[in-house]
């Protein structure tokens, strides 16, 4: 099925062809349990040997979950996917799973400010480095790249400009040093960018913003193309036994697989930050109209981009939808849209930018992002203010800069609140 249907189609039926084979049930069912009873004995020891399919135990998989990590690694083009409990948590597996102490990642500087503190502060506390680039150009991953480096990080569209990744020019350069590419496609979802289908071989996804939409749950996940080799040399996390699993080797039983299922039953069964079925409820209801609003998304967003390029009291707007852009170019590249998520910097700097976000009526200054509604946040002292000045500058974020995540409202509603409070400036 996942091969012949179209996106909208895939959305709603991945996962759950059928309705719920015990009640008929159209809707995916809440499985509220943490257990599952093994026909025998015999079933239970194939299921934790790995040699047979089925439940086991609700921190490492639950039915719930299963059909929305179906469903993401479907409209991703994956062979697997990894439900986790927030998007921090998908990002910290998907880098552990094959970095360990003595390890080195190169990221790109301009990325959300959780990702960019785990890896500057936690993983170098536990012994994983990381050289943060500008990756405007992809030779700075490459300039960065070391012997025991493990991976290449980056945002298809970075928070909180919304700068557009070469994915393709990263991605080569990732394969010519035997490693990945692992990208944030949070922003763009599957249905404006498709990285894998560009080269990147582990996406991750924040689920708690559009594909939730509704910011009624928090959530992450972990997409495997399954297209990168592991046998290079450089991965013995995946190519020789793990003792903790029965010697099990993973690329050796899993092929393809591997390494999402050892994120899965290694990393998941030892951190257990797998979602409560009811998440993934309201995750799978979400999900299945992602499409339809994000057409609305990036139609609502533009419009509110060209309405502040024009106005006097904005000194410059990043937005990939509009020519000026510096990533335009790339965003007609990669992109099918360019979401809904503005940053723009108010002339008079910060004084002036916490005046128009206190000035809304409508949209609400919250730590969120890709809501249904409308919301705005100051980067430089929410999102990212664990960060020094000069992380600030290298990730691009002015202290006049306000991040704008145009919602679902009515355009003339939402042009009409961001009027006002300009006026008020």
């Amino acid at each position: 099925m996942a091969k012949k249907l179209k996106f909208e189609t895939l959305q709603l039926h991945v996962g759950q062809e059928k309705p719920d084979p015990a009640t008929g049930a159209r809707a995916v069912p809440i499985y509220q349990t943490t257990s599952f009873v093994f026909p025998d004995s015999e079933t239970a020891a194939a299921r934790f040997a790995l040699t047979e399919d089925g439940n086991i135990y609700t921190r490492i998989m639950n039915p719930t979950t299963d059909v929305f990590e179906k469903r993401v690694a479907a409209l991703e083009g994956g062979v697997g996917a990894l439900a986790l409990a927030s998007g921090l948590a998908a990002v910290t597996a998907a880098v552990r799973n094959i970095a360990g102490a003595g390890d080195h990642i190169v990221a790109a500087a301009a990325i959300y400010g959780g990702t960019y503190t785990l890896f500057a502060h936690h993983f170098n506390e536990i012994g994983i480095e990381t050289a943060f680039v500008d990756g405007d150009d992809p030779a700075n991953f490459e300039k960065a790249i070391r012997p025991n480096t493990k991976l290449l990080y980056t945002e298809t569209l970075g928070n909180p400009n919304s700068n557009v990744a070469d994915i393709r020019a990263i991605a080569d350069v990732a394969h010519k040093h035997g490693i990945p590419l692992i990208i944030d496609n949070t922003f763009a979802t599957p249905i404006l960018c498709k990285p894998i289908s560009f080269g990147a071989d582990i996406v991750v996804h924040s689920t708690s913003k559009y594909m939730d939409g509704h910011a009624v749950q928090v959530g992450g996940a972990i997409v495997d193309s399954g297209n990168f080799d592991w046998r290079s040399g450089n991965f013995p996390e995946l190519t020789e036994p793990d003792e903790s699993y029965h010697g099990t080797v993973y690329v050796d039983t899993y092929g393809k697989a591997a390494y999402i299922v050892k994120a899965r039953m290694q990393l998941m069964r030892d951190f257990g930050a797998y979602p409560a079925a009811h998440s993934a409820f309201l995750l799978n209801m979400g999900l299945e109209t992602l499409a339809i609003r994000m057409d609305r998304y990036c139609e609502n967003a533009m419009k509110v981009a060209e309405f502040l390029q024009a106005h006097p009291k904005i000194a410059s707007v990043n937005y990939p939808g509009l020519p000026s852009d510096p990533s335009y170019a790339l965003a007609q590249k990669y992109l099918k849209g360019t979401s809904g998520v503005i940053s723009m910097v108010m002339k008079g700097g910060k004084a002036n930018a916490v005046k128009f976000m206190d000035s809304l009526k409508m949209a609400s200054n919250e730590v969120h992002v890709c809501d249904i509604r409308t919301c705005v946040l100051h980067p430089a002292s929410e999102t990212h203010r664990q960060l020094t000045d000069e992380q600030l500058v290298a990730c691009g974020i002015n202290p006049g800069m306000v991040r704008l995540s145009v919602g679902l409202e009515n355009i003339d509603d939402i042009l009409e609140d961001v009027g006002q409070a300009l006026e008020r400036v």
